[in-house]
């Protein structure tokens, strides 16, 4: 590399003064910022024109939305309650039923992670037919959940 090709005649900016030069690693790396803050623009643009739609509807619209997601949210968890006393009681019904058979508390829970690993792993396993095939299609959309509760 000799030095004429490293010589940049620089050109003298209107008022006479001359320009700092900028290194062409420096020129890349404005450039790759330039590019990140314009993903970030676009991002925060949606983000504001879904805010901007929301507010554009009537206040009477919001706050039926609002209403819809309180009472879809109050059967769900109406629908929480129900489940667990129902899985409290069965396990009541089972742990009394095993305890008449001498049949202790550890084999009962034993076999229930058993059948319920067997659901998880197996194919097709629906614990005798009890299970029905729409649920069956719940359990495998949350398979990976609920391999780590059924360790």
């Amino acid at each position: 590399m000799s030095l004429s090709s490293t010589l940049t005649i620089a050109q003298l900016n209107p008022d006479g003064s001359v320009p700092v030069p900028v290194a062409p690693d420096a020129a890349a790396n404005a450039a790759a910022a330039a590019f990140h803050q314009e993903g970030q623009i676009e991002h925060l643009q949606a983000q504001v024109d879904q805010l901007q739609a929301l507010l554009a509807k009537p206040l009477n619209e919001i706050l039926a939305d609002r209403e819809k997601a309180l009472e879809a949210a109050a059967a769900w968890d109406a629908f929480g309650a129900m489940w667990m006393l129902s899985q409290r009681a069965m396990r009541r019904v089972a742990m009394d039923l095993a305890a008449q058979h001498g049949v202790d508390e550890a084999d009962v829970v034993a076999r229930a992670m058993g059948h319920a690993i067997a659901v998880l792993n197996g194919d097709g396993e629906d614990l005798g037919g009890s299970i029905a095939p729409v649920q069956m299609a719940h359990i495998a959309r949350h398979k990976a959940c609920l391999r780590k509760q059924f360790r």
